[in-house]
């Protein structure tokens, strides 16, 4: 369970909010008493996440969107903005992965992640900034230890992440002026996610991953929301430009030797 944190009056939007990560921390700010938008590119997964919000009792709406179209993502804030007001805390987490050895990757393959990562992590931020409560609002970027840690099977994913920890600085120092604060969360091995399925999709290599791990146990989409609230609560008011890997230790070393552990299971990986 979530610590208590109190979003009430609070217009809170959640990029990638209809499923692992993102939805749980959508649901965490919704049982805080926030207004909480989602977005993602399925609109039946946005329609049942706005009614699964709305069971806490606030309201909830959900944009059916691609963030590599900088047009669509304009709108949405704009609607948001019109229907609810500013927008206190904006979290970003679209994301796309495969793992896939770097003579395996097509130039297409490269690029899909790079352009929903990095370049829709800039679309979001770059449309929603009119729209932020300011002085005082907070940004979440959703990132991965592959932005600072080399891991086989990941060079797309390393350069996109690696170039949204750069966005999360430099947006820092750019609108820290208007009071915006902005910090990325790194999550670690999370239970119960797509991500954490595609990493370990047998038992043998769950095994792997948790004796990867120095706290020797998965992560759970608690302890994302958990960061993400607290970074855009009062009690961090001071802190931007941050980095926060929320992982049991697993950016210490354990992340990157389990790539070749995984790709050795695994056998390699097919051409994407």
């Amino acid at each position: 369970m979530t610590t208590v944190f109190d979003f009430s009056g609070r217009n809170v939007f959640v990029v990638g909010g209809t499923s692992g990560i993102n939805l749980g921390t959508a649901h965490a700010f919704a049982r805080a008493g926030a207004t909480v938008s989602v977005a993602s590119r399925s609109q039946d997964k946005v329609d049942a996440a706005v009614r699964a919000l709305q069971a806490h009792g606030g309201r909830a709406a959900g944009y059916a969107l691609d963030v590599r179209d900088a047009g669509a993502v304009e709108q949405a804030f704009e609607d948001c903005a019109a229907r609810f007001g500013s927008i206190d805390v904006l979290v970003s987490g679209a994301a796309g992965n495969f793992p896939a050895p770097a003579l395996g990757i097509s130039p297409n393959g490269f690029k899909s992640v790079v352009d929903i990562d990095l370049l829709g992590t800039f679309h979001v931020l770059r449309a929603a900034f009119p729209h932020l409560s300011k002085p005082g609002a907070s940004i979440v970027n959703i990132s991965a230890p592959q932005a600072f840690l080399p891991m086989e099977s990941q060079m797309h994913v390393c350069a996109a992440k690696a170039g949204v920890d750069m966005i999360t600085r430099v947006a820092a120092l750019e609108w820290g002026s208007a009071g915006v604060r902005v910090n990325s969360v790194v999550p670690g091995p999370i239970d119960n996610t797509e991500g954490m399925r595609r990493l370990a999709p047998t038992p043998e290599a769950m095994q792997l991953t948790v004796d990867s791990v120095p706290l020797k146990r998965l992560g759970t989409v608690d302890h994302i929301a958990d960061a993400c609230m607290w970074l855009s609560s009062p009690q961090a008011e001071y802190v931007s430009g941050v980095v926060l890997p929320v992982d049991g230790g697993w950016s210490l070393g354990g992340a990157s030797s389990l790539g070749r552990g995984l790709a050795e299971l695994m056998g390699g990986n097919s051409r994407r």
